[in-house]
C-alpha cells in the first residue's frame, strides 16, 4: 500500500478503517469524503475512496467489512498501514469486550507496530450511547504503550465529531513518522 514519489517521501498515507458489522465504518467513510447521508448495505470485502485537502498530504481510506467470517482477513489488510481507525458502536454496550478483542488482535499483528490509531465512539447521537469517559475506561486503552492513539465521540448520521476526528487523524499520521505528539 501507499506510494512514493522519486525522493522516497510518501506521497499518500495508507488508513485503514476496522471495526465490529454495523458499527458504522462506511457510513463515517463517506461523511469523512463530504457526502451526505447514503444508504449502506454490509461491506464484503472493502471500499477504498482518496481524501485530499490543500496542504495535507493525501489519505487513501481503506474501509474493511467487520462481519465475523470476514475478520480472519483484516491481517491481509495491515501491511503499509499509517494509521488504523477503530470505530466503535456506542449503542452496542454487549458487544464491547468483542470490540476490544479484536482491536487488541489488530494491534498485535507484526505490521502494526508502532502503528498509531484513532478510536471513533460512533452514535454519540443515540440517546442510550455510552458517554465517551466510560468507554475509555471500559477499554483500558492505557494498555496500548506502544502505539500513540486518540479517542474521540463522533456520529457519522450527524456529522458531529468528524471535523475533530479528521484534524487527529492527520496528527496521528504524522506521529507514525515522527514520535508521539500529544495523547
Amino acid at each position: 500500500m501507499g506510494s512514493m514519489n522519486s525522493r522516497g517521501h510518501k506521497t499518500e498515507a495508507q488508513v485503514v478503517i476496522m471495526g465490529l458489522d454495523s458499527a458504522g465504518k462506511t457510513t463515517l467513510l463517506y461523511r469523512l469524503k463530504g457526502y451526505q447521508l447514503v444508504e449502506t448495505v454490509p461491506t464484503v470485502g472493502f471500499n477504498v475512496e482518496p481524501l485530499e485537502a490543500l496542504g495535507h498530504i493525501p489519505l487513501v481510506l481503506w474501509d474493511i467489512g467487520g462481519q465475523t467470517q470476514l475478520r480472519a482477513s483484516w491481517k491481509d489488510y495491515l501491511e503499509g498501514t499509517d494509521v488504523l481507525v477503530y470505530v466503535l458502536d456506542s449503542t452496542d454496550e454487549a458487544r464491547l469486550p468483542e470490540a476490544v478483542a479484536e482491536l487488541m488482535k489488530v494491534l498485535s499483528n507484526p505490521n502494526m507496530v508502532g502503528v498509531p490509531f484513532l478510536l471513533l465512539a460512533n452514535k454519540q447521537e443515540a440517546p442510550d450511547a455510552l458517554p465517551l469517559l466510560e468507554i475509555r475506561n471500559r477499554l483500558g486503552l492505557e494498555r496500548f504503550q506502544g502505539h500513540c492513539w486518540e479517542i474521540q465521540a463522533c456520529s457519522a448520521l450527524t456529522g458531529q465529531g468528524l471535523p475533530e476526528a479528521l484534524k487527529s487523524l492527520r496528527s496521528l499520521r504524522k506521529s507514525h513518522s515522527h514520535g508521539c505528539v500529544s495523547m
